[in-house]
């Protein structure tokens, strides 16, 4: 079984270097000859330079009826057409990637069931931390480079604004047991529960941030 790619994206490289690791057979599709050629630095997989939704080039990456073909470039509608056209082509399974409810909906229409919807994820992510549930307490990885997590306010940091080190965002707040989105001057309290994504490089000083000495 070969698995096709289409977008060289960092959440494209994860899917990639994830299959890699499990001997999987890779094509990876871009546009890009930059992005191919920075990918090849940090992945040995097979690589053409072209647009995944144009026919010959999926054909040229096509095997045979077990092939999967991935489509997660940055436009929902591109995938859904490269998920069209490799459907048509002879993969035996298609999965865009799509973040539109709208497009959501037209994907059910069309037929293509598997889909990768990252905001749903995202959103089952919070939800599952706002109930504490263990398994969110893992960090759960949102691309390459961004992490979702939660911290708890220590006492010395009571009354301080929500500012975070290295690009961290506070999108949401469990205060006394009740989840709420905070504004801008919202204080932080001792014992309050932070919901912050951040980038994956940031994961040390947003600990040493807030830890309790």
């Amino acid at each position: 079984m070969r698995i096709v790619i289409i977008g060289a994206s960092s959440f494209g490289l994860a899917i990639a270097e994830e299959l890699i690791e499990t001997d999987r057979e890779v094509v990876l599709i871009d546009k890009s000859r930059e992005l191919l050629e920075q990918a090849a630095e940090r992945i040995d997989c097979g690589m053409i330079e072209g647009d995944g939704s144009n026919p010959d080039v999926l054909r040229e990456a096509f095997r045979d009826e077990d092939d999967v073909c991935i489509a997660v470039t940055n436009a929902s509608e591109i995938n859904i057409l490269a998920a069209l056209i490799g459907r048509s082509i002879g993969y035996g399974r298609v999965i865009p990637q799509i973040t539109s409810n709208a497009l959501l909906r037209v994907c059910c229409e069309l037929g293509l069931d598997d889909v990768i919807n990252p905001h749903a994820k995202v959103a089952e992510d919070i939800v599952d931390m706002l109930t504490g549930d263990d398994e969110a307490m893992k960090e759960p990885l949102l691309q390459d480079d961004l992490l979702l997590t939660r911290v708890t306010v220590p006492e010395r940091l009571a009354g301080e604004r929500l500012d975070l080190p290295g690009q961290g965002r506070v999108v949401a707040l469990i205060r006394d047991g009740e989840e709420q989105l905070p504004g801008r001057d919202v204080t932080m309290q001792t014992g309050d529960v932070l919901i912050v994504v951040l980038p994956r490089d940031r994961q040390e000083d947003l600990t040493k941030a807030f830890a309790a000495g």
